[in-house]
């Protein structure tokens, strides 16, 4: 069963990260937004890289989650079909990506080759690039090269993710005990802020490193370890959902600048009370009729395929129209042009690639539900 509040933090978190990337491409204050909104609101454009610890912190807690009701106990995941689930929701969309990333790149188009950053690197980077997209470690090639493709570069936050789940299910049998994991949570967290304190001038580092992002993933997985022991009743739940959420939106308008060590810590606490919150009552949080945040569920449900191909679709219109070529007037039905060919584009690959993908999955493994990342 999905749960309608997770789906439309979702929903918020990607669209956070759309319009970063729009507003880096093509700005929003010489358009119809700069003159209707204040500078301050327009500032907050640029602080999408929250909207990547909202979607660390979510997602520790739906892989949590979902294996608790799975297996029961962390230390009894099976850890081929862990893996087996991961491969399945990931792989197959990720292929496609660079299926059209790399060929374009290799051809020398504008935005899918590579010379982000000024520095044009020969094409056989290529083959080390997406290898180290499908083997989770881009983030520390981006560490090493700086920013060199407009489009791979956005993947790093999957090497972080996917990096936390290889390591996860071992860690698990290893340890055996839940208290052990919740320790090794807690030093992850620990370890964020410390990471971070010592690369606050360099972005790369204090926003895409390994220690840099786990402490967003644990305390998802804290926040469900939680829930699975003790639920929030109703009115407590619904007193969490408002509490994160007003501190969600008072550290975004906050803004990164100047809070690189607190600021992720604080924004995945806030969004962890959410996730707890979300928890409240089973039957009282899956999906019902909500027909005003129906769309930014639909775009929470979508967000991974929204993650991989929104800056493919974001490369071609840049090589459609460049800032300096896009007028005043056409800069807002550009940005809505690029929100709805997103949508499009996601709504395609879920339907022909990830849904398919995890169709196939449930029929060879029987009676068990399939993963949702």
């Amino acid at each position: 069963m999905r749960n309608k509040h997770i789906d439309a933090l979702r929903g918020v978190a990607i669209l956070c990260v759309l319009v970063l990337h729009f507003t880096l491409a093509y700005g929003l204050k010489n358009s119809p937004l700069g003159d209707l909104l204040p500078a301050w609101l327009l500032r907050a454009a640029y602080q999408g890289n929250f909207g990547v610890t909202m979607f660390f912190t979510v997602s520790g807690y739906l892989i949590t989650s979902t294996s608790l009701r799975r297996w029961g106990d962390l230390a009894n995941i099976d850890i081929r079909t862990f893996y087996l689930y991961r491969f399945a929701r990931i792989m197959p969309c990720l292929l496609l990506a660079l299926a059209i990333i790399v060929p374009l790149g290799l051809m020398d188009l504008p935005f899918f080759s590579n010379s982000d950053g000024g520095v044009h690197r020969p094409a056989s980077y290529f083959v080390v690039a997406a290898g180290s997209v499908l083997t989770f470690w881009h983030n520390q090639l981006m560490q090493t090269a700086g920013y060199f493709n407009y489009c791979l570069n956005v993947y790093w936050s999957l090497s972080v993710e996917e990096v936390f789940y290889l390591l996860l299910p071992v860690l698990c049998l290893l340890l055996r005990r839940q208290w052990l994991i919740v320790l090794l949570c807690c030093a992850a967290i620990v370890a964020g802020p410390i990471y971070r304190s010592q690369h606050t001038d360099n972005e790369i580092f204090f926003m895409y490193g390994y220690l840099a992002c786990f402490d967003a993933i644990a305390f998802g997985c804290l926040t469900a370890l939680l829930a699975h022991g003790t639920r929030p009743n109703a009115r407590q739940g619904t007193a969490l959902r408002w509490i994160g959420g007003i501190a969600l939106a008072a550290l975004y308008l906050r803004g990164i600048e100047g809070h690189e060590v607190w600021g992720f810590t604080q924004v995945a606490m806030a969004s962890a009370a959410f996730l707890f919150g979300s928890a409240a009552q089973p039957g009282s949080a899956t999906v019902s009729r909500a027909p005003r945040i129906a769309p930014l569920r639909w775009f929470g449900q979508h967000s991974y395929e929204i993650y991989l191909f929104h800056i493919v679709v974001l490369a071609a219109m840049r090589n459609v129209a460049t800032k300096a070529s896009l007028s005043y007037a056409a800069r807002l039905p550009w940005l809505l042009l690029f929100l709805g060919l997103t949508a499009l584009v996601a709504a395609l690959v879920a339907r022909y690639v990830s849904e398919p993908a995890n169709a196939a999955l449930r029929r060879q493994q029987r009676r068990q539900p399939y993963l949702q990342g």
